[in-house]
């Protein structure tokens, strides 16, 4: 028995290592160690935790430890990642964000539940915009003030390309009306200390603005982040019609490219060092005092090497005014800022950053962004 029992322990380590098989079927992680063998799929560990609350529809065991009969093999060698990909994800439209091993629960879960529980990719949507055209519903939001989250109504419009929440839901006017074009929208449990915790960042008369919101239900939250996208997705093909998809699909909300806290000095050499948040958007590096404020105390347009600007290394002794000494300096075509980091890891993470920022060529609509930064200043 002993014997049967490595052979097929073999075997499904084989099967593991086929095209297709090698990354998580959910996430993509490398090297799945774990298999469902009622869903023909290789899954990681985390997913596999996911898939442990679908019992009805997958059953996993793990490839290394569990014992595997001869059928449960053959179900696997018939199906696999592939097979599964093209009939759980024949349809998910264009705009609907796919969940990496870096993202958060919430979004995975969301994504394995909508495949294989609810199966909402198997049939074609309609449109390529926001099913029905609009979304309306309750969401928690955080109050800029006092900090409490507060039930308030949210619309999200394709047709006028709004998002506008209500501080009623019988009320007739918003109490915000956002421009879609203008959001970015990440999941932040950590920052938000709630596992649903969305962050909706947006631009209004060019300066950043942030909104954080929750709902109790996984499935709504995720909704909600895919209806902007799709809303989002629907505008720029509208106002871009010669852009492809691929170029549209990266100017959709995605996670930021890094935060965290620096010291930030200001143009005077008297200036003070000052600890702040900071969040690195696309081109967009916003500072706050606190990581939940709802404005930006200030901006630093990142633009590219060939428009003049320049990253650089500093050492900032310490002194009564910073704490840090891993010091970098950004040069703009106005002015030089100086940050500092706490430590040689963070110093080099956004140095790494920084740099890849500023090597990529501008766009035509970042061209407008940086005049509007200039014209600002």
């Amino acid at each position: 028995m002993s014997g049967e029992q490595d052979w097929n322990k073999k075997s499904v380590r084989i099967l593991s290592r086929k095209e297709g098989n090698t990354k998580c079927a959910d996430c993509g992680e490398p090297d799945p160690q774990w298999a469902s063998y009622t869903l023909g799929v290789f899954v990681c560990v985390t997913c596999c935790g996911i898939h442990r609350n679908l019992p009805e529809i997958s059953k996993v065991k793990s490839l290394t430890m569990a014992k595997w009969e001869e059928d449960q093999i053959q179900f696997l060698d018939s199906h696999g990642n592939n097979a599964a990909k093209a009939k759980y994800e024949a349809h998910v439209p264009v705009y609907y964000y796919r969940p990496t091993y870096a993202d958060c629960h919430v979004l995975r879960e969301q994504w394995i539940r909508a495949k294989y529980e609810r199966q909402q990719f198997m049939k074609k949507e309609g449109s390529d915009g926001l099913p029905g055209g609009v979304k309306e519903g309750i969401l928690f939001k955080r109050g800029r003030d006092n900090g409490q989250y507060l039930a308030r109504k949210f619309v999200l419009t394709e047709m006028d390309g709004t998002l506008k929440y209500f501080i009623k839901p019988d009320a007739k006017e918003p109490k915000a009306v956002i421009k879609i074009d203008s959001i970015n929208a990440t999941f932040q449990p950590e920052k938000m200390k709630h596992s649903n915790g969305l962050q909706i960042t947006y631009v209004k008369d060019n300066r950043a603005r942030n909104v954080f919101v929750y709902h109790n239900d996984g499935q709504e939250i995720v909704s909600w982040f895919n209806a902007i996208r799709a809303a989002q997705f629907h505008y720029m093909k509208v106002a871009f019609p010669t852009a492809n998809d691929k170029e549209i699909l990266s100017r959709l909300p995605q996670n930021f490219l890094k935060e965290g806290y620096m010291e930030k000095t200001g143009p005077k050499p008297t200036d003070t060092f000052k600890k702040r948040w900071f969040t690195l958007d696309h081109r967009r590096l916003m500072y706050f005092k606190d990581p939940l404020d709802a404005f930006a105390k200030g901006e630093v347009f990142l633009g590219s090497i060939e428009n003049g600007y320049q990253v650089t290394t500093e050492l900032v002794p310490n002194s009564y005014s910073n704490v840090w000494n891993y010091g970098i300096s950004i040069s703009t075509p106005e002015r030089t800022y100086l940050f500092t980091c706490e430590s040689e890891h963070e110093w080099e993470s956004w140095l790494s950053v920084f740099k890849k920022v500023i090597s990529i060529p501008m766009t035509v609509r970042e061209y407008a962004v940086e005049a509007q930064f200039k014209h600002r200043s």
